[in-house]
């Protein structure tokens, strides 16, 4: 109970990481015209990432146009640590990184909250049958010793009936010789 609240509580936590970047970052509420070439965007990070499709470059200081076509842009068009899009203060090598820490995270969290669900799943469920067979087996055991009792009584009132017992009162009992 205790590691599914713990659990619980850090995948709360990463979700608020998450998010922070994204509320974090500046809104825009004025977006250039989409005719508009990333290469025509003179000034500033911030005015280039208004335009969604506009990739910054610090070592140029330029805009450039996003590689579509690939995940993360060439380090021929501008390295990974100078590369900025979506928000001015976060690169793609911080980004990648931080995203594969969260990933990570989640990855084995998620893991251990189902290996310890299936684990608590399996133990408790052998102890169960385990203590329904102890029980049967001791009610087995008290059925099989009663049994015994009852032939053992059966068997000495033949034995007393015929004088086969040597500690008997009977007056037919077997005398032995001196």
């Amino acid at each position: 109970m205790e590691f599914l609240q713990l659990s619980s509580s850090v995948l709360l936590l990463l979700a608020c990481i998450c998010c922070v970047p994204v509320s974090c970052g500046e809104s825009s509420t004025s977006t250039p015209p989409p005719h508009q070439a990333c290469s025509s965007i003179t000034g500033s990070c911030e005015e280039c990432l208004k335009n969604v499709s506009c990739l910054w470059c610090y070592t140029t200081n330029a805009c450039l146009d996003y590689p579509v076509r690939n995940v993360l842009p060439p380090s021929k068009l501008c390295r990974l640590s100078d590369a900025r899009w979506g928000v001015c203060w976060v690169n793609f090598e911080a980004l990648i990184i931080a995203m594969a820490v969260v990933g990570g995270i989640l990855l084995i969290s998620i893991t251990i909250c189902c290996c310890c669900c299936c684990c608590r799943k399996r133990s408790s469920g052998p102890d169960r049958d385990e203590e329904r067979m102890a029980r049967r087996r001791e009610e087995r055991m008290q059925r099989s010793d009663e049994r015994k009792s009852e032939r053992k009584t059966k068997h000495d009132e033949i034995r007393k009936k015929y004088g086969l017992l040597s500690k008997s009162d009977h007056p037919y009992s077997r005398f032995e010789n001196d």
